[in-house]
């Protein structure tokens, strides 16, 4: 049987500034453990510290750019783009220009965080 969900929950969000997160599908808003889906908002010059999560985070981005650091690169992720991380990478999500950013995060099992292992 299908299942609406009326609204999202807003989260909490680790970062230097603060960052919306609205969690359509999760443990928290839908009590699924399977996937995670949220939009996120973050403001210019925001940045988070960096993790080694335990799932696959695929993020398209709606507005603005997105940098996704690794051990490895730097990439910068604009609206229309998209990108996969790996689970078990390390990366650290920002949003470095003037505009902040909007994306979406699906992740794969869903976000918790005792899976994200922050720095």
């Amino acid at each position: 049987m299908p299942v609406k969900i009326e609204s999202p929950t807003i989260i909490s969000a680790a970062g230097n500034k603060p960052k919306i997160i609205e969690e359509f599908i999760g443990n928290v808003n839908s009590k699924s453990n399977s996937v995670s889906i949220a939009r996120m908002k973050s403001p210019a010059g925001w940045i988070e510290p960096g993790q080694k999560p335990e799932f696959d985070e695929y993020t398209v981005v709606l507005k603005g750019m997105l940098r996704v650091t690794t051990k490895s690169s730097v990439i910068d992720i604009k609206a229309g783009q998209a990108i996969i991380v790996n689970k078990g990478e390390w990366v650290q999500y920002s949003s470095p220009g003037a505009d902040g950013a909007e994306y979406i995060a699906v992740c794969l099992p869903a976000f918790s965080p005792e899976t994200v292992h922050r720095d």
